[in-house]
């Protein structure tokens, strides 16, 4: 389990969804306070709910299918964040609630990236399992 590449690139994803939201901020107000993951509850229960995802998908590693089918549903929850982070910043105009964009808004990138990566690896492992069922 933990020898497969795409368990590490799981345990980056849960290391992005469950600690890094909550110590880097995401954006700055007009007051100039900082906004983390923990002061907006649904920005909150979504990172968690990524974590949660990724460590469903490293605990299924013996049924590589369900795991590729987790990992997928965990892109499209990065994917309505990203939403949702684009929107906060590209709709609200000027000084009113955003006013500066920080790093943990790119958090969702990162994780879509590792999760495409451990895809890749889980199809490698699966075509892999596949060529060597031909052969018997």
């Amino acid at each position: 389990m933990i020898q497969r590449i795409q368990t590490l690139y799981l345990i980056v994803v849960i290391l992005l969804g469950a600690v890094v939201p909550f110590f880097v901020n995401l954006w700055s107000d007009a007051a100039g306070n900082e906004i983390f993951a923990e002061n907006e509850v649904f920005l909150s229960v979504a990172f968690y709910v990524v974590a949660v995802l990724g460590l469903l998908a490293i605990v299924l590693y013996k049924n590589r299918q369900n795991q590729f089918v987790v990992n997928r549903l965990n892109m499209i929850l990065n994917l309505f964040l990203l939403g949702f982070f684009v929107y906060r910043s590209l709709n609200l105009s000027g000084e009113t609630i955003v006013s500066e964009k920080g790093i943990g808004m790119l958090i969702p990138v990162f994780s879509i990236v590792f999760l495409v990566l451990a895809n890749r690896a889980i199809k490698k492992d699966e075509d892999l399992v596949k060529s060597v069922d031909r052969l018997r």
